[in-house]
């Protein structure tokens, strides 16, 4: 594939395992880097299927579409990895690099640990994300990648998905992003997944908005997401950072 075949370039990529845990996590982040001007990508390693109240994969893809053209991100890709049965494998690697080497993000958004009662694929995810990251750099490999560029993210950042528990937040590399503005955006996204989310489940709601205003509130605005970079963050003027 020749330069010219690739598709233009995207400033992030946001990595999740299935449907929704995107827009659960940090949706207001991407709707907001989308009103900043940069174009936004999507991927879901999983379909998410089956669910108890879905008809089944079609119905559940229409409502990712919904909620990305909410958000207004301009890329959503979904790859063809097993739900329930999510592993960190070297194909799933290689899959979740090709995607990385095609559209050239300079960030990518992963999921950050385990969620405890919850999906399993989550964890899974994590590794291959931070494998298929390491993956898209790699020279003298290219068959393997269907002969696509070698490509380098500039950074890799992680979100936490999980609300039984705030622990990420004290990771030294731990920021909030400020989500002001696009918080409704991101709760109608949440809602787009009309099967996921029924009635007898709006205490998923509360929690995503309580999370989002209080980390913003924490920080004298109206709301934020959390993110987790590698390492610390480097502050050049601290006055511009903290004394405002």
């Amino acid at each position: 594939m020749t330069d010219q075949e690739l598709p233009e370039p995207l400033d992030v990529i946001a990595v999740g395992a299935h449907p929704d845990d995107v827009e659960i996590a940090i949706g207001g982040t991407l709707a907001n880097l989308v009103k900043q001007g940069y174009r936004v990508g999507i991927v879901d390693l999983t379909d998410g299927e089956p669910t108890p109240l879905s008809p089944g994969p079609e119905v559940r893809a229409q409502e990712a579409l919904d909620a990305a053209e909410i958000l207004g991100v301009q890329v959503r890709e979904q790859l063809d990895l097993p739900n329930r049965r999510l592993f960190d494998n070297y194909e799933s690697r290689v899959a979740l690099a090709k995607v990385f080497r095609r559209y050239r993000p300079s960030v990518v958004l992963g999921i950050a640990d385990k969620t405890p009662m919850a999906s399993p694929d989550h964890w899974q995810a994590m590794q291959i994300t931070d494998a298929g990251v390491f993956y898209s750099r790699l020279t003298k490999w290219d068959a393997e990648f269907d002969n696509l560029p070698v490509h380098t993210v500039k950074q890799l950042l992680w979100y936490p998905l999980g609300f039984g528990s705030l622990k990420s937040a004290d990771q030294p590399g731990a920021f909030v992003t400020d989500i002001s503005g696009c918080l409704e955006q991101k709760m109608a996204a949440i809602r787009a997944y009309k099967t996921q989310f029924p009635p007898e489940k709006k205490r998923v709601f509360t929690l995503v908005e309580s999370q989002a205003r209080l980390l913003g509130q924490t920080h004298n605005i109206e709301a934020g997401e959390l993110l987790i970079s590698p390492k610390p963050n480097v502050v050049k003027d601290l006055v511009q950072t903290f004394g405002l």
